[in-house]
């Protein structure tokens, strides 16, 4: 049976056996990985924990995207005000893709004390009747925060009992923080809803003779159309160094889902090829594709840095015949990079970086790092799963010494005690992340923008050109570190930075 015939995705722990909680260093992860072994180890647990992210901001920044779309979250009042920093992204986005900026439309049923006791489901049937009058949607995306499922609101019951009351399409998403510490499992919960309610097979129509050509050209222009899936985790300039060089291949690109009309979503099922950006986003729904649809897919490498652009491309590449037109495009590109990349090297020497995000954008802005002629020495990735071992030994190889992983759902206190014993010269991490890092006087940048280029041959230049003008003046970091103070004690960072961390009920210490 497929995942998709449960109205809940499956958490990424039983799905996966993801991992929340481990330390490890570079080349233990790569040897684990070696010779078709899982390096994947036994969940640990913290003793103590200092804040986390919960699902529904990866969810809701997949979701404000969305044209025509209203974001109903049935949950307590104050659930979901992180919509209102990402608004500011769905602005750029729209205004960069359709020429108009436009702001996400979403609502919240504001569940109160007295909801918990007598329901919701009431409040959320008035709210969903009240947002199809308002707005006249194409979609209504009912998104179900922790207190709908603590109480037993069942928002797909009353999805189904109103459908027939509302022109707007109604899309369940289960966001339940609570029952899950992998909050990557917030794109499986999207992508659940988009394959249930959006990807319904069209009929096939009547032909009539004067349209056979038409229908000819038609299928020769779907025979060599991919499906580029982007799930917020990159911005239109990125988009466009990616379409680019499909482009240049000679594929036509369906940039799928993010800033998509659910309209339109149906596109996605006829196209020849689904290329992930990011198997930790994209694997749940891809296989789906490739089981619903029967659209291959594939879902190796992330594109940032040279070697994973390359690899990425002569992937797709493979699957059409165009490895001679990849190869001639990969040398080209290479060449001019490594030209232009010269004037940076000079001050990267030496230099040592400390990367922190979710785990594939990490390792392979790390590796990007690698190439530009930094020194890596920590990363710390928010969750781990098989698809990332074969990242670990790319970066092993590349290695001049050994350094530390770290699996943390952020974990501020671990971070900031790791980064006082490395001392880095460079912190990329989170825009929301990067604060620990500044306050001890460590220049920052963000290792994710959607206004900013970081993906593609494009992407590594524009990366090395801005950690180049951080590096040379770092003034701005040392003044807060000169007056300001972190809240941990000189005892916290002279003791060992995992002594919190247990794996099966022991300190990894023991």
């Amino acid at each position: 049976m497929s995942y998709f015939d449960n109205k809940v995705p499956p958490k990424r722990e039983d799905r996966l056996n993801a991992v929340i909680a481990h330390q490890d260093s570079i080349c233990g992860l790569a040897r684990k990985g070696k010779g078709g072994k899982s390096c994947l180890i036994d969940d640990g647990e913290r003793g103590f924990t200092q804040g986390t992210i919960c699902l529904l901001l990866p969810a809701l920044a997949m979701l404000n995207s969305l044209p025509d779309n209203v974001v109903l979250l049935h949950s307590a009042l104050g659930c979901g005000s992180c919509t209102h920093s990402q608004n500011a992204n769905v602005r750029m986005g729209s205004n960069a893709r359709r020429g108009k900026a436009q702001d996400g439309i979403w609502l919240s049923t504001a569940l109160d004390e007295t909801d918990v006791i007598s329901g919701g489901e009431d409040k959320l049937e008035r709210a969903i009747i009240e947002a199809d009058r308002r707005y006249r949607p194409a979609s209504i995306t009912i998104v179900a925060g922790c207190v709908p499922g603590i109480i037993g609101d069942d928002i797909d019951g009353v999805a189904q009992r109103l459908q027939p009351q509302v022109s707007a399409k109604l899309l369940p998403v289960h966001c339940e923080g609570f029952k899950t510490k992998i909050w990557a499992t917030a794109y499986d919960a999207v992508y659940h809803t988009i394959g249930r309610n959006l990807l319904e097979e069209k009929g096939v129509t009547e032909h009539t003779p004067q349209d056979e050509l038409e229908v000819l050209r038609e299928q020769e222009r779907l025979a060599r159309t991919v499906n580029l899936m982007n799930v917020s985790s990159m911005g239109r300039v990125d988009e466009q160094e990616l379409e680019r060089l499909l482009v240049s291949l000679g594929l036509e690109v369906n940039v799928f889902p993010v800033f998509a009309h659910p309209d339109s979503f149906v596109k996605a099922t006829r196209a020849a090829l689904s290329i992930s950006t990011c198997p930790t986003h994209d694997d749940y729904f891809l296989g789906y594709l490739e089981e619903r649809f029967n659209v291959p897919s594939i879902i190796k490498h992330m594109p940032i840095g040279i070697e994973n652009t390359s690899l990425w491309l002569r992937d797709v590449a493979a699957r059409f015949g165009f490895e001679e037109q990849a190869e001639r495009l990969i040398a080209a590109e290479e060449a001019e990079l490594k030209e232009a990349l010269e004037e940076f090297r000079p001050l990267f020497q030496g230099k040592k970086v400390f990367v922190s995000a979710g785990e594939f954008r990490a390792l392979a802005t790390a590796r990007l790092l690698q190439e530009i002629g930094l020194e890596v020495v920590g990363i710390r990735s928010f969750h781990h799963d098989h698809f990332a071992e074969v990242e670990y030994e790319k970066l092993a190889r590349e290695a001049k010494t050994d350094y530390v992983v770290d699996i943390a759902n952020v974990q501020p206190f671990e971070e900031a005690n790791l980064l006082n014993r490395l001392k880095p010269d460079l912190f990329l991490g989170h825009a929301n992340g990067n604060m620990t890092a500044s306050k001890l006087g460590i220049p920052t940048h963000v290792i994710y923008n959607t206004g900013l280029a970081y993906i593609g041959y494009r992407g590594v230049y524009e990366l090395a050109r801005r950690l180049h003008r951080q590096l040379l003046n770092p003034a701005y970091n040392r003044n807060l570190a000169e007056n300001l103070r972190l809240p941990y004690s000189d005892a916290w960072y002279q003791a060992e930075p995992f002594s919190y961390l247990n794996t099966r009920g022991r300190s990894v210490n023991e």
